[in-house]
């Protein structure tokens, strides 16, 4: 443990816990998550898993493919992205994708056994011409039979409900970090907007996925203020994705002190028990890891991962060595059947027992289990896109 994390052990760990780590709170305190990061490592992760096995199949893992569908000339300031027009990082720029080609990529990705095909665009907010694109992209993306994502920059409610008419599923807009930290980090766009597009988002019928970037150079109560405001969200994002820093030369982060991956894997932990029913996303950074600290990863909650040979302008773990892992840690991506909410499982639950009692009637002792069972996902290569500066 660092001297950070146990700087106040003693005292947080008198904190008592909530009587049921599955209850989904809204109600933190940044006490309560600082307590949470101090614990001993070994408590912590035991807590965790214990969270995530009261509401995930442990062994399955969320898998998503992310395209850049426009990239370069971002007006803002962020100071982590190489496609920020504020800095020279020797990133090309490139228009907006024709939408055969993405459907292209939709499809291939589909092959390679992903369930979700994310899109992101380099835009503080999208233009109404360009939205029509993007709706389009979205409807032909979704009759593969892919969960749909997309990632444009601000929208407000009236972009949000047309991207909710042509089917999209989830909305990427992240927090990034905490609001105290946050100006440290951007200019050009404020947390209070940030939080106004989730808000059109949840208006607009949309799930969310919300989460931020770690490494940055901010402390540990940060990290507690940015899952405050992510947990305390009601309800809470569907996806949160946990992002390591990657640092690109020619930004203002390029130097930054590397994030102990003790504290990251920690931060994993402390999301998945303070958001019990998230997929909580192993994402930027993954490239950077060893195949022990994302089995830390996974054992400490995350479930979901970007699978491909690109995340954006940054890595990501070849689809071989992806595969080679889910093996040797028994792991198999989850299905599009796994992903279903609370309602419909309840309800398919209830039909289930109710077919089984007219069958018991019927004086039958058995019926079909095997009737729902789907393919397994074919493990084709995704072809790779030249990427853009986003982290999701």
């Amino acid at each position: 443990m660092t001297v950070e994390a146990s700087r106040v052990t003693t005292q947080a760990t008198n904190i008592p816990a909530p009587a049921d780590d599955s209850v989904v709170r809204h109600d933190w305190s940044v006490a309560e998550i600082e307590a949470l990061f101090a614990l001993p490592f070994n408590d912590l992760l035991f807590r965790a898993q214990q969270v995530h096995r009261q509401h995930f199949d442990p062994n399955a893992v969320q898998v998503s493919t992310l395209l850049s569908i426009k990239t370069g000339a971002c007006p803002e300031d962020c100071k982590y992205c190489p496609q920020s027009g504020h800095y020279n990082t020797g990133l090309g720029k490139e228009k907006l994708m024709e939408i055969e080609k993405v459907v292209e990529q939709a499809r291939a990705a589909k092959d390679a056994g992903a369930s979700r095909f994310c899109m992101g665009a380099a835009w503080k907010s999208p233009r109404e011409r360009d939205l029509e694109v993007v709706t389009e992209m979205v409807r032909q993306v979704k009759s593969l039979g892919l969960e749909t994502c997309m990632t444009l920059g601000m929208v407000d409610t009236d972009q949000a409900r047309k991207l909710a008419d042509a089917g999209l599923d989830y909305y990427n807009h992240n927090l990034d970090t905490s609001p105290e930290y946050y100006g440290e980090i951007i200019t050009t766009r404020s947390y209070s907007e940030r939080l106004d597009t989730l808000a059109s988002v949840r208006e607009a019928g949309m799930k969310v996925c919300s989460g931020g970037i770690l490494g940055m150079g901010e402390t540990t109560t940060d990290r507690a203020g940015l899952l405050l405001q992510l947990a305390n969200l009601e309800p809470q994002p569907e996806s949160v994705p946990i992002n390591m820093l990657v640092k690109v030369a020619g930004t203002p982060l390029e130097n930054v002190d590397d994030l102990d991956p003790i504290e990251f894997i920690r931060a994993i932990a402390v999301a998945r028990i303070m958001m019990p029913k998230s997929h909580v996303r192993l994402s930027a950074g993954r490239e950077q890891m060893d195949d022990s600290t994302q089995a830390l990863a996974f054992l400490a909650g995350a479930n979901s991962i970007f699978y491909g040979e690109r995340l954006l302008t940054t890595g990501n773990p070849q689809a071989n060595r992806d595969r080679e892992l889910f093996e040797r840690l028994g792991l198999h991506p989850e299905t599009r059947q796994e992903v279903a909410s609370d309602e419909v499982r309840e309800a398919a639950l209830k039909a289930a027992m109710e077919e089984q009692a007219r069958a018991n009637v019927e004086g039958s002792l058995f019926y079909d289990a095997t009737r729902e069972a789907t393919p397994a996902s074919s493990e084709g290569q995704v072809r790779e896109r030249k990427p853009c500066g986003l982290v999701v």
